[in-house]
C-alpha cells in the first residue's frame, strides 16, 4: 500500500512540475487584458524614487496625467477611467501614468492591469514618506491622488476621480 502511494504521489508531482513549465513556456500573449491590448510597448514598472517627480515636472511630457496609488486602493481603477475616458479619442495622445506607492516590479504590473489605457508605470524606489513628500509636502496619504499637468506646465491636483470642470481646465 505505502508503495502505490509514494508511486502516486510521483506521478502527481510530476505531472504538476511539466504543467508549471509549460506555462512559464508560454509567450507573453496571455498577459493581463489591459496591458496586452495597448498598442504602446510592453509596460515595465520604472522606479519613482526622490528626485523623479522634479526630473518629471521639469522635462516629462505635457500635458500628462498622474495616478498615485496602491495595490489595495479600491477606488483608484475608477479614478483613473475617469482620466481615460476623457483623453481617450484626443489626439495627440495624452499619456496616462500610474505610480505605484507599495509594490514594485511584476507585481506593479499585476496591480497596474486594472488601468486600461495606461501608458506609463512607475513604482515607489526607497523610503516612502520621502518620496511622497517630494511630490507634495501637503499631500495626506490618501489614494487615488491625482496630478494633472496642462500643456503650459500648470498642475492641479486632487484626491479622488477629477471632476469635469478640473479636466476641462486641463486639456484646454
Amino acid at each position: 500500500m505505502t508503495s502505490v502511494i509514494k508511486q502516486f504521489t510521483r506521478a502527481f508531482l510530476w505531472l504538476t512540475l511539466c504543467q508549471s513549465a509549460s506555462v512559464l513556456a508560454q509567450p507573453a500573449h496571455h498577459a493581463h487584458h489591459a496591458l496586452a491590448t495597448t498598442k504602446s510597448p510592453v509596460l515595465v514598472a520604472q522606479p519613482f524614487n526622490e528626485s523623479s517627480w522634479s526630473k518629471l515636472i521639469k522635462s516629462g511630457p505635457k500635458p500628462m496625467a498622474y495616478l498615485f496609488t496602491t495595490s489595495y486602493c479600491s477606488t483608484c481603477p475608477e479614478a483613473f477611467a475617469v482620466l481615460h475616458e476623457a483623453v481617450k479619442q484626443r489626439e495627440p495622445k495624452i499619456p496616462l501614468a500610474a505610480v505605484m506607492m507599495d509594490v514594485s516590479g511584476q507585481q506593479a504590473l499585476r496591480h497596474a492591469s486594472h488601468f486600461v489605457g495606461l501608458t506609463q508605470l512607475y513604482a515607489f524606489d526607497g523610503f516612502e514618506p520621502s518620496i511622497r513628500q517630494s511630490v507634495d509636502p501637503q499631500w495626506p496619504n490618501v489614494t487615488p491622488y491625482i496630478v494633472l499637468i496642462d500643456r503650459h506646465g500648470k498642475m492641479q491636483t486632487t484626491l479622488g476621480p477629477p471632476s469635469q470642470s478640473m479636466l476641462k481646465r486641463w486639456l484646454l
